[in-house]
């Protein structure tokens, strides 16, 4: 994830990674712990606000969503934010350079027909095909009034995020952990 949000940032697009810009950054480090469940109902008002900002950014801010499929099923939060992005009418690409998949080599068909099987294999071409999809951009499905206090939950949560210190809570990937990511996915896609 980190190394395909670096590609696309050293091609000039910004990006939000929920895992890196997100609250899941603030809190997954307390998910295993007893701390969350010593104060009843916490854990769900976290969930609901990583959910509300994970929303808001992808309805309000992003252009275009870029899906991970790798791995040997899919993530679910991103196969949420995939559905998202399809309904409201956001340009979608999908990546995989991974050959595992359920489905005898394949990934569910629910999931890879929102983009009608047209999956990115090379991490750098993402930046030409995002590009393409952006210009093929088309007016966005109105959301529901349930959708619509969500986004608004999820920017008052970016606000407050806004202005707290960069690296405050937050755990980063070495930036020469993802340029080995990089480097090897160019490397295995020459060959």
């Amino acid at each position: 994830m980190n190394a395909i949000a670096k590609v696309l940032e050293d091609a000039g697009f910004q990006t939000f990674l929920p895992h890196r810009d997100g609250l899941e950054s603030y809190v997954l480090r307390f998910s295993n712990s007893s701390f969350l469940s010593t104060i009843p109902g916490i854990r769900n008002r976290i969930d609901y606000a990583i959910f509300s900002l994970d929303v808001y950014e992808l309805i309000e801010r992003c252009r275009a969503i870029v899906c991970n499929l790798n791995g040997r099923v899919p993530d679910e939060g991103m196969i949420v934010e995939a559905a998202l992005a399809y309904a409201v009418g956001k340009p979608l690409v999908l990546f995989k350079n991974d050959l595992r998949a359920p489905f005898g080599g394949y990934d569910n068909s629910m999931l890879t027909s929102l983009v009608r099987g047209q999956i990115i294999d090379k991490l750098m071409e993402l930046p030409s095909a995002l590009t393409d999809m952006i210009a093929r951009e088309r007016e966005l499905a109105p959301l529901s009034s349930d959708l619509k206090i969500v986004v608004s939950y999820g920017k008052r949560i970016s606000s407050v995020l806004g202005g707290l210190p960069d690296k405050m809570l937050k755990k980063r990937w070495a930036e020469e952990v993802i340029n080995h990511v990089i480097d090897e996915s160019f490397i295995r896609a020459e060959s």
